[in-house]
Formats: C-alpha cells, sequence, structure tokens
C-alpha cells in the first residue's frame, strides 16, 4: 500500500518536472535554430548586398556601353545624312548649271529663228514677186487669164477622168456581173437540182365516170330538180351532154367543185338520188373535204420542215391544193419554192427556216382570193398578220413579185425561187395571143430608144437582144442603154423570171485591093 503510494506520488511529482523540463529543452532548441537561421539570414543578406553592388555595376557598365552605341549609331545617322544633302546639293549645283548652258543655248537658237524668219520674209516676198511675173509671163504667152486657164484645165482633166470612169465603171461592172452569175447559176443549178418536181396542167373542170347512161337521167331527175339541187348547193354547173358514162362538173371554185365531185360519186355509189339526198351527202362531202383539206396543210408543212404555223394557216395551205394559177397546182408550186428558198439559203449562209416558211406561205393569199376582193400578195399579208406570223415572213410575202423593196436575203431569196418554180418547162401554160403580146411589147420598149437599130426577143422571152447604131453609141453609152432598158423593163413590164437584156454595137471598116 504504501508502495503503492510512493509511486503515486513519485508520478505526480516527476510529471510536471518532465514537462517543464521538456519545454524548457524545446526552448532551447528553438532559439537555437531561431539564432541559426538569424546567422544564415544575415549571410545570405550580406551575399545578397554583394550580389546587387555586383550587378549594380554591371548594370551601370552595360548602360555606359548601349548609350555609347547610340550616340555612335547617332553620329554615323548624321554623318550619312550629312553626306547625302551634300551629294543632294552637288546635284542641284549641277542642274543650275546646266540649265543655265541650255537656257543660253535656247536664247542662241531663238535669235536664229529670228534671223531665219527675217530672211523667210525677205524670201518669201521674193517668190511672190517671182511668182507673179512668172504668171505675166504665162499669161502673155497662153493669152489666157489665170481663171480661163483654170476653167480650161478642170474641164480637160474632167473629160479625161469622164472617160477613165466609165472605163472602170464597165469593167467592174462586168467582173462582178461574171463572178455573180457564175456563183448564182452554181447555186440554182444546184437548188433545181435538189428539188424535183412533177407538174401537171389542171383546169377548171373535173369530170365523173357513171357506170352507164341511165344514171345521167336519175342525175337530172323529174324536171330537172336533181340537178338544179346539187347546182344551187354547191355552186357549180353541171354539164350532162353526150359524152359516153361521164359528166362534166364546170366552176373557178376549185373547192366547189371538189364537193361537188365527191357528193356525185357518192350518190352513184349510193343510187338513191333525190334532193334530200343530195343535200345529205353534199353536207357530207364538205365535212370530209375540210378534214382532207387540213391533213393536206398539215401534211404540207411536214415535208416543208416547217413547224408552228396557226391551225387556221394550215387548213388554208391545205385548201391551195385545188387552187391553180395557168395550170400549176399553187400547193404544190409553195413546196417547191420552199424546197428552193431553203437549199439557197442554206448555200449562202441565211436563215433557212426563215426562208422555207416564207416560201410556203409566200401564195396563201390565193388559198381565199376568189371570196375576197384585192390582190393575192395584200390578202396573204393580211392572212399572215391575223395568225400570228413575224414581221420578217410578211415582208417575204408582200416583196415575193418585187412590188416593195427587199429588206432580206429571204425575201431576195424567196422571189428568186418563185421566179424558178414558176419558169419551169411544163410548170405554167399561156395563152399564144398572151405570150405574143408579151414578146412584142418587150421589143417595142427596146426600140423605143434612142440609137437602138433593131431589137429581138428570143428564148420565149427571157432575152432581149438589142443591136444599136456604133456611130450614135459608143460602148460607155451601151453599157448605159443596157442598165437603163433592164429598169425600164422592170418599171412597166409583167413577166416571171428574169430576162436577160443584150446590147450589141458593131463596127466593121471594109476597104477592096486592086
Amino acid at each position: 500500500m504504501n508502495n503503492i503510494n510512493g509511486g503515486a506520488l513519485y508520478v505526480i511529482i516527476a510529471l510536471p518536472l518532465g514537462i517543464l523540463l521538456g519545454y524548457l529543452i524545446r526552448k532551447y532548441i528553438a532559439e537555437a535554430r531561431i539564432q541559426t537561421a538569424e546567422e544564415e539570414a544575415r549571410k545570405l543578406l550580406q551575399e545578397a548586398e554583394r550580389n546587387a553592388e555586383s550587378q549594380k555595376r554591371e548594370i551601370i557598365i552595360e548602360a555606359k556601353e548601349i548609350a555609347h552605341n547610340i550616340k555612335e549609331e547617332a553620329n554615323r545617322e548624321t554623318q550619312k545624312r550629312r553626306n547625302e544633302l551634300q551629294r543632294i546639293e552637288d546635284r542641284l549645283v549641277n542642274k543650275e548649271e546646266s540649265l543655265d548652258r541650255k537656257t543660253e543655248i535656247l536664247e542662241k537658237k531663238e535669235q536664229s529663228l529670228r534671223d531665219k524668219e527675217s530672211n523667210l520674209d525677205k524670201l518669201e516676198s521674193e517668190i511672190k514677186e517671182l511668182k507673179e511675173k512668172e504668171l505675166k509671163t504665162l499669161e502673155e504667152i497662153s493669152k489666157f487669164t489665170q481663171e480661163e486657164a483654170k476653167e480650161y484645165l478642170f474641164k480637160k482633166v474632167e473629160e479625161e477622168l469622164d472617160h477613165e470612169f466609165a472605163k472602170m465603171i464597165k469593167e467592174k461592172e462586168a467582173k462582178a456581173k461574171e463572178e455573180a452569175d457564175k456563183k448564182a447559176r452554181e447555186i440554182l443549178s444546184l437548188a433545181i437540182q435538189r428539188c424535183a418536181a412533177d407538174h401537171v396542167a389542171e383546169t377548171t373542170v373535173s369530170v365523173v365516170s357513171l357506170p352507164n347512161d341511165e344514171m345521167k337521167g336519175r342525175i337530172i331527175g323529174r324536171e330537172g330538180r336533181n340537178i338544179r339541187t346539187l347546182e344551187s348547193l354547191t355552186g357549180i354547173d353541171l354539164i350532162i351532154d353526150d359524152t359516153p358514162e361521164a359528166v362534166v362538173i364546170s366552176g373557178f371554185d376549185p373547192i366547189r367543185r371538189e364537193i361537188a365531185r365527191i357528193a356525185l360519186e357518192k350518190l352513184i355509189v349510193d343510187g338513191r338520188i333525190h334532193p334530200a339526198r343530195i343535200e345529205e351527202m353534199v353536207e357530207k362531202a364538205r365535212k370530209e373535204l375540210d378534214a382532207h383539206i387540213r391533213e393536206v396543210g398539215e401534211e404540207a408543212t411536214f415535208d416543208a420542215g416547217v413547224h408552228g404555223l396557226h391551225p387556221e394557216l394550215v387548213k388554208l395551205l391545205g385548201r391551195l391544193k385545188y387552187r391553180t394559177s395557168y395550170g400549176q397546182n399553187v400547193l404544190q408550186h409553195s413546196l417547191e419554192v420552199s424546197y428552193l428558198a431553203g437549199i439557197m439559203a442554206a448555200e449562202l449562209g441565211a436563215d433557212i427556216n426563215l426562208a422555207k416558211r416564207g416560201g410556203l406561205l409566200h401564195d396563201i393569199g390565193k388559198s381565199i382570193d376568189h371570196e375576197v376582193e384585192g390582190p393575192h400578195v395584200k390578202i396573204g399579208v393580211d392572212i399572215a398578220r391575223k395568225y400570228g406570223e413575224s414581221d420578217k415572213v410578211l415582208h417575204i410575202i408582200e416583196a415575193h413579185h418585187g412590188d416593195f423593196e427587199f429588206k432580206s436575203v429571204e425575201a431576195v431569196l424567196v422571189s428568186a425561187a418563185d421566179a424558178i418554180s414558176a419558169a419551169r418547162p411544163g410548170a405554167r401554160r399561156e395563152t399564144l395571143e398572151a405570150y405574143i403580146k408579151r414578146l412584142e411589147e418587150l421589143e417595142k420598149l427596146a426600140n423605143s430608144f434612142n440609137g437602138v437599130e433593131k431589137a429581138y426577143a428570143i428564148q420565149a422571152g427571157r432575152e432581149i437582144r438589142v443591136i444599136v447604131e456604133s456611130d450614135k453609141v459608143d460602148d460607155s453609152k451601151a453599157a448605159k442603154l443596157s442598165r437603163d432598158l433592164a429598169q425600164k423593163i422592170e418599171d412597166n413590164l409583167d413577166y416571171p423570171g428574169q430576162i436577160k437584156v443584150v446590147v450589141i454595137r458593131e463596127t466593121r471598116a471594109i476597104d477592096y485591093a486592086k
């Protein structure tokens, strides 16, 4: 028990002492560390001061070097600028000296020019005096005044120039005509070769075959009522004569004549011929013909390669199948003109489609010229304008007979193609009286010119040969006569195609050796 208490007491006494001792030991250690740290700090501070002093000296030295370098650079730049200024000053001085020299030279030249001008004035006055003396001498020698001499020379030169110009014009015209004729012949021959067409002269009558002569009485009907009905409904004349097994339908309107033909053939096949049936068949024939006309028009546009036409224009084209001009079928003629114009346009580099379109529509006015008054050209222009054709096509239609001045190459080509198609042998037929009258008018027109001895129309009126009196018409006048005669023919005569004018001047010198 006592040991326990003594141990406890020991613990109680030793514990504070241990704590105190530990505190004192830690305090000592801390003070020692502080002192050590202070020593190190003093050492570091001293080292830092020494380093700072060293760096300060280095910075000062470096700054002095930089300042020295800057000063040296500034001195070099200043010296450079001084040198540059010196060079500029030297150049200015040199230029000033050069300008002074140039000014001195110019002054000398001016003085020299002034001297020359004074000399020129003297020379001009001397030359003027000499000219006046020469003119007076020439006037005395030639016995012409100056104005009279000028007039004489001008007249002489004018006469020579007129002769030279006439000769030159004649040569140029001959050369140009030869080349143009050669090229035109090539193009036309090519176009005609590539366009083959059959021509059959058509008349204003149609013939309907009958199965027997008994049918004639049935067509006439009781007291002629059937024939009167058919004639009144179609507007044609029905000729029933002694011709065996045939009835002739006569009329100038080809559409009505075709309607009557179709209706009569249907009546003959049907066998029932009376006014009511005739009226029914005529109406049916009219509808069939309208449909056929439309088909023919569409086929024509397809064959010609012309598209985009108004349906009414297509129908009017179909009507041309039943229209003839001097025995030539107008639709076939229009197709041929379209082909020819297109071929020639391709050779010349013109608008092929426009040439074809204008050629196909150039005679469209003939489709209704039985119904509308006026020339077919005007009617055709009005129709084409109504159905939306372009101004170029309208011009081709109005100019294809040469009534208007040509404004496009295509118009000229269509006019030429129209003349070619109409002038083909067998294309058109002409009465003998009209043919002879046309030749007589052509010869009479040629004989009306002064200096013409004889005139002969040859090649069916395609050429007129004029023989002139050589003592009244020289070569230059002969060329002028041919041109004037061609112009007068164009202004006064109507003719298909073109007429060649040939003026012949011949001189003969005859003598005999005895």
